[in-house]
């Protein structure tokens, strides 16, 4: 079948090619991005995973920043024994299970998919837990965590009250990845040229753009991970393409 739709294409005067055999492909991805942030000299003493689910961002990021210490935030419970086992694999990596917002508390999490939960001040209507909400600035002075950062959110909609969280943080992040959508997926999330903005707003730029998706339903343009730096970092200061 395959033989019979490239002798097809080729009639038509067109190729047909793997995916694979496109260069540049497979360079927008979460691994090509760590790796291009390490070759670039970026530093990281500490990676606080907020959305951490079971560990599986973190087991990536670790193969290029194996020294620097973890700290997973992840708010439901059915992640604690996947959880407990990169703790035990990783003498760096630790977790706490509770939401990441601009208080300390409690917070409404709708937990109606494992790997999509959201949390929200408001209850939700459907699927809504109570569950333990922290803030970044408080876990890092609370456990003595060292800078430069690298905080990683993937809170689908909820970015907002979690930097607040973590202004203090982010004046020492070296680096900040952030879930980003083309949709507005709650009342009050931003979608992702807004995220930028608001990232500007904060001393920070778009260095990298991975992982794009389209969403199932149309094929349109659904999320992206942005990788955020801060905005007087030394890559700025060249502005021609070679």
């Amino acid at each position: 079948m395959k033989k019979l739709l490239k002798k097809i294409i080729q009639r038509l005067g067109y190729k047909l090619t793997s995916l694979q055999e496109i260069p540049y492909i497979n360079e927008f991805t979460t691994e090509k991005g760590l790796a291009r942030f390490v070759e670039r000299g970026g530093m990281i003493n500490t990676v606080i995973d907020v959305g951490a689910s079971d560990g599986r961002w973190s087991r990536t990021c670790i193969k290029y920043l194996p020294l620097s210490n973890y700290l997973l935030i992840e708010a439901q419970d059915p992640h604690i024994k996947n959880l407990e086992e990169i703790k035990n694999q990783f003498q760096n990596v630790d977790y706490i299970i509770a939401a990441a917002g601009n208080y300390e508390g409690e917070i409404f999490f709708n937990n109606e998919e494992l790997f999509g939960g959201i949390a929200s001040d408001k209850p939700f209507d459907d699927n809504c837990i109570s569950v333990k909400v922290t803030t970044i600035d408080y876990q890092v002075e609370e456990r003595k965590l060292i800078a430069p950062f690298l905080i990683k959110l993937d809170t689908h909609g909820f970015e907002v009250p979690i930097l607040e969280g973590a202004l203090k943080t982010i004046y020492n992040a070296g680096l900040i990845i952030i879930e980003c959508y083309n949709y507005q997926i709650t009342d009050k999330s931003l979608k992702y040229y807004q995220i930028c903005k608001y990232m500007e707003e904060h001393g920070f730029s778009c260095i990298e753009v991975v992982d794009l998706m389209h969403r199932e339903k149309d094929g349109t343009f659904w999320q992206m991970d942005i990788f955020f730096v801060p905005s007087n970092s030394v890559e700025f200061n060249y502005i021609k393409y070679k």
